[in-house]
């Protein structure tokens, strides 16, 4: 897809998310959206792209790092829990919990009986959450093996984006076979009707943002508020000629350095 056709459909749907939010913080939803997929998916960016122009007091990302030696004690979702959307939130979460249903069995860092204790645990999980009142939706990036290795190439090549390239990512890399069968399990066992997997096809970017965008959209209920959109009229701007105040000149004050003058 090309720039100005991306652009042009994301000006349109950025007005369709901002009807969503403000629907979200009226009446007090909770909305919780998983972005999972292989890495150089596009999770990051598909993020990125939502959140835009979007209230960061109402959406909030969440990242985890590696579990800490107490967390790896700690009941397996614990960690998750206390991100969870309260009234009034939508939180987009950067993987979730569904790394203990590829990455920690493929990489080794769980236990065949925990990987298959969570695939019990996943949907029931989940249930609770939706029962509560949480609207879920479970994203799952699909990306190629060729459109992978060149966002890898050129993330090996790129200076400004070889932070994104991981050991773990590169072992990811020779284990693709295994990860995709962990995947179709994960399919299998924790897509469920209230929390069906959302597949979207990832290789070309703009186009998997956009139809990330249509498909929340599409699935969580919001409503146009017209006089939260009406047009503020300001009143005119109080005068500072006539006050006791004289503010220093820009000159005055403690400045950077203006890197860009003529």
């Amino acid at each position: 897809m090309k720039k100005k056709t991306f652009e042009r459909e994301l000006e349109d749907l950025e007005f369709e998310l901002a009807k969503l939010q403000e629907t979200v913080a009226r009446k007090g939803l909770k909305i919780a959206i998983i972005f999972e997929g292989r890495d150089a998916a596009g999770k990051g960016g598909a993020i990125k792209t939502i959140m835009r122009r979007m209230n960061a007091r109402i959406w909030r990302i969440v990242a985890l790092p590696k579990p800490s030696d107490r967390e790896r004690t700690q009941w397996y979702f614990e960690r998750y829990v206390r991100h969870l959307p309260s009234g009034g939130e939508i939180v987009l979460f950067d993987r979730s919990w569904y790394n203990r249903a590829i990455i920690e069995p493929v990489m080794g860092f769980c236990t065949a009986e925990q990987h298959e204790a969570f695939m019990r645990e996943a949907p029931n999980f989940e249930k609770m959450l939706i029962d509560s009142g949480l609207i879920l939706l479970k994203f799952w990036i699909h990306v190629s093996p060729d459109e992978q290795e060149q966002r890898f190439q050129d993330r090996a090549h790129d200076p400004r984006k070889r932070w994104k390239l991981s050991p773990i990512d590169l072992k990811g890399r020779e284990l693709w076979i295994d990860a995709t069968k962990y995947r179709d399990k994960m399919f299998e066992k924790t897509g469920t009707k209230k929390a069906p997997w959302l597949v979207v096809d990832g290789n070309d970017k703009r186009k998997a943002r956009l139809n990330i965008i249509r498909a929340v959209l599409d699935r969580v209920p919001y409503e146009f508020n017209e006089d939260a959109f009406e047009p503020v009229d300001l009143p005119p701007r109080p005068s500072i000629d006539n006050c006791d105040y004289d503010e220093p000149e820009l000159k005055d004050l403690n400045c950077v350095k203006d890197y860009y003058a003529d």
